[in-house]
């Protein structure tokens, strides 16, 4: 079961497809047209910011550094950085998440959006590319040069404006929030929230961090159609999770089934409003 992300930018499979690259070179493709002159064409720079979701303790958590310098020191901010004219997006994301958080998710790193608002970097015009990775475990985390610290933060805590936030940052976390609730009704991407196997209880628990809802437990169960031989979506290990410090069975492990790829996604978003919270 890999964490990898489809359906985003370059790493989409249909997109190659219809989108080929071709190694064929017309005569005179690299030359610089005559008359040409890039400076009166706007001038603006390229970055990349990555968004890392994670579950712990069944709450939706973001990776995220405090900035060292200006602008914006002191804030949070997402890892990323100015791209390098000898560098791809894709290196530029992998290099700077390094950089910044020792964190390597380089081959579960997905493009899914582009910002380039006037005014959205002090220093420049300045567009950046959003990635995402959702990952079951970060690993170790360090903050590098340009960090005061690297940690985990709970997305509540971003979202709710409890932080403060550099660029437009917490725009682009919600909207990686939004992209990845999405991906959970047409994709696999609730496995890749966990490891190699998992209770149903965990599983349920990646649904109800990223939709910020709760599920009816034995209506899950159900979603899973576990007692039908047509549906693949778990698949019992014969094995168990570690005894809880309540004591009682622990929960069975399961692992991914091929349902997954074969299929829908068993597990609908309720498209019921929220109650809105007293002012």
């Amino acid at each position: 079961m890999g964490n990898h992300i489809t359906g985003y930018g370059r790493n989409d499979k249909k997109a190659d497809r219809l989108f080929p690259v071709s190694e064929s070179r017309s005569p005179g493709h690299d030359a610089q047209p005559s008359g040409y002159d890039v400076t009166q064409y706007p001038r603006f720079s390229v970055t990349v910011d990555v968004v890392i979701l994670t579950v712990v303790d069944r709450r939706l958590h973001v990776l995220l550094i405090e900035r060292r310098d200006p602008p914006f020191a002191g804030a949070w901010a997402l890892p990323g950085g100015f791209k390098l004219p000898t560098e791809t997006l894709d290196d530029a994301a992998a290099r700077e998440l390094g950089e910044e958080t020792g964190v390597d998710v380089a081959g579960h790193l997905s493009q899914f959006q582009s910002y380039g608002d006037p005014g959205r970097d002090p220093r420049d015009n300045v567009v950046t590319v959003a990635y995402l990775a959702v990952v079951a475990d970060v690993g170790p985390i360090r903050a590098g040069d340009e960090a005061v610290v690297a940690r985990l933060v709970p997305v509540e805590d971003v979202l709710s404006g409890d932080l403060a936030m550099a660029f437009d940052h917490c725009r682009i976390v919600n909207d990686a929030v939004a992209a990845a609730a999405e991906r959970l009704e047409n994709s696999a991407l609730a496995t890749a929230f966990l490891g190699p196997s998992f209770t149903l209880s965990q599983l349920q628990g990646v649904y109800e961090a990223v939709w910020g809802d709760d599920l009816d437990a034995a209506n899950f169960r159900r979603s899973l159609a576990l007692s039908s031989s047509d549906a693949d979506y778990v698949r019992p290990t014969g094995e168990r999770a570690s005894a809880g410090h309540r004591g009682g069975r622990p929960a069975e492990l399961f692992e991914a089934g091929s349902s997954w790829a074969d299929g829908a996604p068993p597990v609908r978003r309720s498209r019921r409003k929220r109650p809105k919270k007293n002012q």
